[in-house]
């Protein structure tokens, strides 16, 4: 199937292979920027929180211009945490949220003002955790309609559409090293333009690739 093909019938595609999947909140299928918790360095597991604090962010995809995009946004400078990257609108669950993906759609529409009535969630990926302390559920969902966006400054600073065939190409991603307390974690990271997109986010596009591009997630 030719790539252009390919992205136009995204929305079936995900429907298919997200078809019955659920939030998975065993460790045993935990990701660390993509890869699972309990293939990597012990040293590196040891770093991680216990007991990490439940959230949820959307991975919308999005009918653009220049065919399918994953909508990503831009954290405000000031934030205390992970201020300035690259992220996907989302947060903490809270105790009103009936589930993940509604933890996830409320967020996303605090921070870019994106409306739940537009938006079908398909499923969901494997949880990732970050060094921060939480356990991220990623919510795969299609939006319809032309997209008008309002971001909280307090929060996003811009957002922007990363093309989808970009992303399954793979011929942005570029090996990486980051050191935390003496010990190496490798990752794969994301260039698109000015943005360098890496860590959880990072992580979750690469497992929503290898599901687009029929790749087993172990």
């Amino acid at each position: 199937m030719e790539m252009t093909d390919f992205c136009a019938d995204v929305p079936q595609s995900l429907r298919t292979r997200l078809a019955q999947s659920q939030p998975q909140h065993d460790p045993l299928y935990w990701r660390l920027a993509g890869q699972r918790v309990i293939d990597t360095d012990p040293r590196i597991r040891a770093l991680l929180p216990a007991e990490p604090r439940a959230a949820a962010v959307l991975v919308p995809l999005v009918q653009g211009e220049q065919g399918t995009g994953i909508l990503l946004t831009v954290r405000a400078a000031g934030l205390r945490h992970h201020a300035n990257q690259i992220s996907f609108p989302g947060g903490r669950i809270e105790s009103g949220d009936a589930d993940p993906a509604a933890a996830a759609l409320r967020e996303a529409q605090e921070e870019i003002g994106l409306q739940a009535v537009q938006t079908q969630v398909l499923g969901y990926l494997p949880d990732h955790v970050v060094f921060t302390g939480y356990r991220i559920t990623p919510v795969v969902a299609w939006v319809g309609g032309a997209l008008q966006l309002r971001h909280d400054p307090a929060e996003v600073a811009d957002s922007f559409l990363l093309p989808l065939s970009v992303l399954l190409s793979g011929s942005h991603e570029v090996a990486a090293v980051r050191h935390l307390a003496g010990v190496q974690v490798p990752s794969r990271d994301i260039h698109y333009g000015d943005h360098r997109i890496w860590g959880a986010t990072a992580g979750i596009l690469m497992c929503l690739r290898q599901l687009l591009l029929d790749e087993e997630l172990a």
